[in-house]
């Protein structure tokens, strides 16, 4: 049985493993920078997962589950929207964008499963959609994109994203983009009936 300092050692290692793959990427990232930010010795990383496969595969598991949790309890109700956002650092949210754009086999995994859950989360809802997995691919691209431009939001509303007041902004945007129709219903006929033709018309090509 693992000694409560082995517990606490792993979650060290976990977590300095996390933050540093946000800050740099996987390829920049070596057992040795995690192991000393961690502030234990390589052997020991490699006693817990074995190598920096195994380390970067816990880690996106972890990630995964721990985002998944906050999601849920913050649509579960808006009171927990402020918990949510204290529980969920931008290191995660920096880790997974890392991951993804690592072009890496983790990333990808990390982005299809994000995409699952979208998915999944459509089929319980009154979402009207033809195509939920586009529908849920659009969606998780665009709440990734905020944070891969977060320098270039940061600049144009002159508040850092990463602090709180900066990314209670940030996300009350959102809030007021996702929650009102940018286009009238008459006109989103109108665009959907075109397109359906256009991908009749270039299939037929």
């Amino acid at each position: 049985m693992s000694s409560q300092s082995d517990l606490t050692a792993r979650a060290r290692i976990r977590d300095a493993a996390i933050t540093l793959i946000a800050e740099r990427g996987a390829q920049a990232t070596t057992i040795r920078d995690i192991a000393d930010a961690a502030g234990v010795s390589s052997g020991l990383l490699r006693h817990h997962f074995g190598s920096k496969e195994g380390l970067r595969d816990a880690c996106d598991e972890w990630v995964q589950a721990e985002l998944t949790r906050i999601r849920s309890n913050a649509l579960a109700s808006a009171q927990d929207v402020f918990a949510a956002l204290r529980a969920a650092p931008l290191r995660l949210q920096s880790y997974v964008l890392r991951s993804t754009m690592d072009g890496s086999p983790a990333g990808e995994r990390m982005f299809d499963a994000m995409v699952q859950q979208g998915e999944d989360w459509i089929a319980t809802t009154d979402v009207k959609t033809d195509d939920p997995r586009a529908y849920a691919a659009v969606l998780t691209a665009l709440k990734m994109g905020m944070f891969i431009l977060r320098d270039q939001i940061s600049r144009a509303i002159g508040q850092d994203i990463t602090e709180p007041p900066g990314q209670a902004r940030m996300l009350r945007a959102s809030v007021e983009i996702f929650s009102r129709p940018l286009v009238g219903p008459e006109l989103a006929e109108q665009m959907l009936a075109a397109l359906e033709r256009y991908g009749a018309e270039e299939a037929e090509r």
